[in-house]
């Protein structure tokens, strides 16, 4: 079983079921998961101190990467869009 990273949003359940569904972007949850430790790491530390950190962690992205993760504009999308009919 997959930990859910979307705990505070979602239930486990409803977590699980979209996972095994393949209803959920594996992205989009990994840049959430950027962007709140981002968040976090900015308490105690510089942002470019955060950002090296965030390398060290996902050695796989580019610093450019991650900084177009974090600095992104995040866009909503209409309810309509959400529709499966």
């Amino acid at each position: 079983m997959v930990k859910n990273p979307l705990k505070p949003h979602i239930p486990d359940s409803v977590f699980q079921f979209l996972i095994e569904h393949n209803l959920l972007r594996e992205k989009g949850v990994r840049d959430y998961q950027i962007r709140q430790r981002f968040r976090e790491l900015r308490r105690s530390h510089s942002t470019q101190q955060a950002l090296e950190i965030l390398q060290d962690e996902y050695p796989y992205l580019q610093y450019e990467t991650i900084r177009k993760i974090i600095y992104q504009k995040v866009e909503h999308r209409s309810p309509e869009y959400f529709y499966l009919f």
